[in-house]
């Protein structure tokens, strides 16, 4: 009987232990992400020395300035895959960490679009660096049949630090006057030396597995070329086309529409608590269900997003607008644990981390995309540009997501 009671404790101190490795990487994850969102809040009000009102040329310059972080974190990604493979997941994550906190020091010093886009283009290789290496390991520690909870777990504190972190910004841009914009860049370098802390706190003995495959760089770029790898990273490409944009400049455009940026604040604030309880129930449904079923539900509430926020910037503010605005917002948070899922799932094929680093420069180019579309056609065409943009996204995401079942059925790809 001692023996048996002795065989259950060590069993639960091993699952404690194989827990810490995801406690640590989910810690950090909502850190770094609270810090990036409360800049982003602000970047393109401290770009242009203006929180409103921004005209063409000044969306330009956010737009091309702010481009210049997924710039660097897909020119460079793969190499961080490949040394995350190489010398361990946590090592590049804490450089990671550590080198975005010292951009955001140099930021705080100064506001000149030159200065900035060179700090946001090294900021860029720092935020891929985090985001492959932090992935890989929860890639690393779940296995087939909890990866989509998993995934959703992660996804939970991703998107509950972006919006929390947002959600300071906002109302930080909205209480300060502009030239102390500062302050947030400042406060986010804080978050993140005290979130690297704390994750090196946690994982305090934990070791990490050496059976790893390492693969050439030349070998990953062939591999991101594969249809079924473009099959399953595609869809983020357009979809983070959309998130760049949002996320730039929702605080300018929700002005121009008559919302004021506390109450966005507060809005973007109580949906970081949604975020939290919904990630891990659609990661267990993609489980369930399936990833390519997910994925569709998703796609679905894209759309609707991109159809509704149309709606609003021509026709105003609309109780109905806005409750199918939230409607689709509720069913796009559906594609992100089975998305990630199933990119995990072809990690099978391919080292863990160089297949996280695909997704990274994935949806790094998807924001350049977005960015650089978004700061040429708008200037260009003025509302007319918006609504292009919205629905050239919505067609591509649509189109993958037909060519993702077709590829199901045929079994080219890993389908859960």
């Amino acid at each position: 009987m001692p023996e048996r009671d002795r065989s259950v404790t060590d069993g639960l101190e091993g699952r404690a232990e194989g827990e810490r490795p995801l406690l640590a990487v989910f810690l950090a994850t909502f850190f770094v992400r609270f810090a990036f969102g409360s800049t982003l809040a602000v970047f393109a009000a401290y770009i242009t020395l203006r929180t409103s009102g921004l005209g063409a040329s000044e969306v330009g310059t956010a737009g091309i300035v702010s481009a210049l972080a997924p710039v660097g974190e897909f020119s460079t990604v793969l190499l961080a895959g490949v040394a995350a493979d190489r010398w361990g997941r946590f090592p590049i994550l804490f450089g990671g960490m550590a080198g975005a906190a010292a951009i955001f020091l140099v930021v705080a010093t100064t506001r000149t679009p030159l200065w900035l886009g060179a700090a946001n283009l090294v900021f860029g290789v720092a935020s891929g660096a985090i985001l492959a290496s932090s992935l890989a390991v929860v890639a690393d520690r779940s296995g087939a049949g909890v990866r989509g909870y998993e995934m959703g777990r992660f996804d939970a504190m991703n998107l509950a630090g972006w919006v929390t972190g947002y959600a300071f910004g906002l109302g930080v841009e909205s209480t300060l006057p502009n030239r102390e914009l500062a302050s947030v860049f400042l406060t986010g370098a804080a978050v993140l030396v005290v979130g690297l802390f704390a994750t090196r706190a946690l994982l305090r003995g934990v070791s990490e597995p050496r059976h790893r495959t390492v693969r050439p760089v030349r070998y990953v770029v062939r591999s991101a070329l594969r249809r079924k790898v473009l099959v399953v990273t595609l869809p983020w490409l357009s979809i983070y086309a959309l998130i760049g944009v949002a996320l730039v400049f929702l605080g300018p455009a929700a002005s121009g529409i008559g919302v004021h940026t506390i109450y966005l604040a507060l809005a973007i604030a109580g949906g970081g608590g949604v975020l939290v309880l919904t990630q891990p129930s659609f990661g267990r449904l993609a489980d369930r269900w399936g990833r390519t079923r997910l994925m569709t539900i998703g796609a679905i509430g894209f759309g609707l997003v991109m159809l509704f926020a149309s709606l609003l910037t021509a026709e105003g503010l609309r109780w109905p607008f806005l409750v199918g605005l939230g409607t689709g917002i509720v069913l796009a948070l559906g594609y992100g644990p089975a998305a990630l899922a199933a990119l995990a799932d072809l990690a099978l094929e391919l080292s863990r981390a160089t297949t996280m680093a695909i997704y990274s420069l994935t949806i790094s180019l998807g924001m350049v995309v977005g960015l650089v579309g978004a700061a040429t056609l708008v200037p260009a065409w003025g509302d007319v540009g918006l609504y292009v943009f919205f629905g050239a996204i919505t067609a591509v995401l649509a189109i993958l997501t037909a060519v993702r079942w077709v590829e199901a059925a045929r079994a080219t790809i890993p389908v859960r």
